[in-house]
């Protein structure tokens, strides 16, 4: 019963919110007017001023309120005002006063109006108006809704537009999920002031002991204009903590999206805490593949299907799209054409590149003046438990593409690398590193431009330890982390791709790439940040276990092999490995002998063989 009147009461307010407002206003303003007539006569007794006092209450009262009505007084909705609203109110009570006085002078010529209360009446008018509203703001502004989860404690990075705004919408929110316990911000005269009510209580250096000292358990970030050098910067700090760490988007991007502002805040991706500057296209990258025909192997993977994202954006007369996997082919086809129409000049073919004949009629068939070679096996403990798998789609698949680039009149080959081709320790290094030598072999006899591009792992690619992590997470843990100390270089996909189609625009044939990755990035550290960033407590709500080096893994993946030298080129990011002397009479050779055993599925002389054939290969069972 008391639920339904509630709701009636609520209704019934709701659908006649302006009738409600201006009959309280008629009763404020009344009074406001009647006010000074007491304090002036000192008693409530009227009877010698009876008719002027009711005659000029009521016309004071009626400018006042058609004033408001033409002012759009009765149109805002106070809940969301701001500081226009109010300068609005308070004009309004000028005019209406104003009107008043002036009218009121000509209107009574026998009994005058006294005249200290043309002053009062107007002061008491638009205060009772004014607060009224403000009030009202607040109330509804700071009501709680009945929500039994507990509130979660939080520190705000930043005092500013973004952090204000942010405020004003938790204030006013009902759902009340975050309690915004303190703030801190990096410009020193904030440092001991307030915003809405929410002390700053120090700068970024005093995250880690504000967070003990507050009980913080999330810190956002509401600077959403930062650099990435001091985002990277304060979200370091952040991570010293045990906090969940979330971000501010930027408010302009909100307002275009027309979201709301707290059910945009998100969580800190890992790409922020890299903090690294993605590689811009030149117009010479651009125009390598403009109007070229353009072939890409494993097309439909996280690398191939970027590169096919940004070759088609540069308009090439046809992209060919091979993959073995149909369902991945299918959906960069369908985004593709979602995205530019029916009329992308794009083919996708399904085939695999140990077909050598396959491979063959693709090349006579297209006739590819750029090719991106991207297909391959990449998972380290599956290809050591599946060696001559990995020797079959990696060497000799890549062969059958350069021979055929080689026999067709390729303009420019490019192979997508790793670092963990550099003095490998597992099969899967070791036949990306026979790959990148196949690659030089032929870039000493052939017509075709050939080079490879080395970087190290890309966050959120097939087979990358990020999304393994997010669905350990998504499991309620544990996550796995193979050692305490293993590191690994970073970057992300669209930057992985630029440096390839970068490496394709600049490569004189034999080179091999590399990109200046910054700093290595702590597997465990990386482990602990993806549970902050999920909004969990690293080895309270997510347990982290070590389950020790996976076979083949080791603990530093290395960029350049100490025989390859380095190089600068026009890009600051991007670095050449002078071309090593190979015998490609022998090398050949080689490599017959290690199709047969590859296909003889003898993996203990494979492995071997690979050995033989790659002297800086170190392989853990064969030490």
């Amino acid at each position: 019963m008391v639920i339904e009147l509630s709701s009636f009461v609520s209704e019934f307010a709701q659908r006649f919110r302006k009738q409600i407002l201006i009959v309280f206003d008629v009763v404020a303003i009344t009074f406001s007017y009647i006010l000074p007539w007491i304090l002036i006569s000192g008693r409530t007794s009227f009877t010698e001023h009876n008719s002027l006092l009711i005659a000029s209450c009521f016309y004071f009262v009626c400018c006042y309120e058609i004033v408001y009505g033409l002012m759009g007084m009765y149109d805002s909705l106070w809940r969301y005002a701001e500081i226009v609203e109010f300068f609005r109110l308070c004009v309004a009570s000028i005019v209406s006063v104003t009107i008043f006085t002036v009218t009121t002078l000509l209107m009574f010529t026998e009994r005058r109006v006294p005249i200290s209360i043309y002053g009062l009446s107007a002061m008491f008018a638009s205060l009772f108006t004014l607060y009224s509203r403000l009030t009202y703001r607040m109330y509804r502004n700071t009501k709680l809704a009945k929500n039994p989860k507990p509130r979660r404690r939080v520190l705000l990075i930043g005092a500013g537009d973004a952090a204000s705004t942010l405020l004003h919408e938790v204030f006013k929110s009902r759902s009340q999920e975050m309690n915004i316990v303190c703030c801190v911000d990096d410009a020193p005269e904030k440092v001991g002031r307030s915003i809405m009510g929410v002390e700053i209580m120090g700068t970024t250096e005093d995250i880690p002991e504000l967070v003990e000292r507050c009980e913080i358990e999330t810190i956002l970030l509401a600077i959403p204009t930062l650099d990435d050098e001091n985002k990277k910067r304060i979200l370091s700090i952040c991570n010293k903590t045990k906090c969940n760490l979330r971000i501010l988007p930027d408010i302009v991007k909100l307002i275009a999206d027309g979201k709301d502002l707290l059910s945009r805040v998100r969580d800190v991706r890992v790409e922020d805490v890299l903090g690294r500057d993605e590689i811009e296209l030149t117009n010479f990258s651009s125009t390598l593949v403009n109007g070229k025909v353009v072939m890409v192997t494993g097309g439909g993977g996280s690398i191939g299907s970027e590169l096919c994202r940004q070759i088609i954006a540069c308009s090439p007369k046809l992209l060919v799209i091979v993959d073995i996997y149909e369902n991945n082919a299918y959906s960069i086809q369908q985004e593709l054409i979602r995205k530019y129409g029916r009329d992308v000049p794009l083919e996708v073919c399904i085939a695999s590149v140990r077909d050598s004949k396959k491979v063959d009629a693709l090349f006579a068939h297209y006739r590819p003046q750029v090719v991106f070679h991207a297909a391959a096996h990449k998972h380290v403990p599956l290809m050591e438990d599946a060696p001559e798998e990995a020797v079959k789609n990696n060497v000799f698949g890549t062969y059958n593409v350069t021979l055929s680039a080689d026999k067709y009149g390729t303009e420019r080959f490019v192979l997508i690398s790793t670092d963990k081709a550099v003095n490998p320790t597992n099969v899967m290094g070791a036949t990306k590193r026979l790959c990148e030598m196949i690659v030089q072999a032929f870039g000493q006899k052939s017509k075709t431009k050939f080079v490879a591009v080395r970087f190290g792992n890309v966050l959120g690619s097939n087979g990358s330890v990020i999304p393994l992590f997010k669905d350990q997470i998504l499991s309620g843990g544990p996550v796995t982390v193979t050692h305490p100390d293993i590191v690994r270089y970073f970057m992300t996909i669209p930057e992985a791709v630029r440096l390839v189609i970068e490496a394709a625009a600049m490569g004189d044939g034999g080179d091999i790439f590399v990109l200046d990755m910054g700093n290595p990035v702590k597997i465990l550290d990386l482990a602990e940040n993806l549970i902050k960033l999920s909004g969990f407590i690293p080895y309270r709500d997510i347990e982290i276990k070590f389950t020790g080096l996976r076979p083949g893994e080791k603990l530093y993946e290395e960029i350049l092999m100490d025989e390859e030298g380095l190089r600068q080129t026009d890009n600051s990011k991007i670095f050449i490995g002078s071309p090593l002397k190979i015998n490609k009479d022998t090398f050949f050779d080689h490599l017959a002998t290690l199709k047969q055993i590859a296909y003889s599925n003898n993996s203990e002389n494979l492995v071997q063989a690979l050995i033989d054939l790659v002297p800086t290969f170190h392989h853990q069972e064969h030490r």
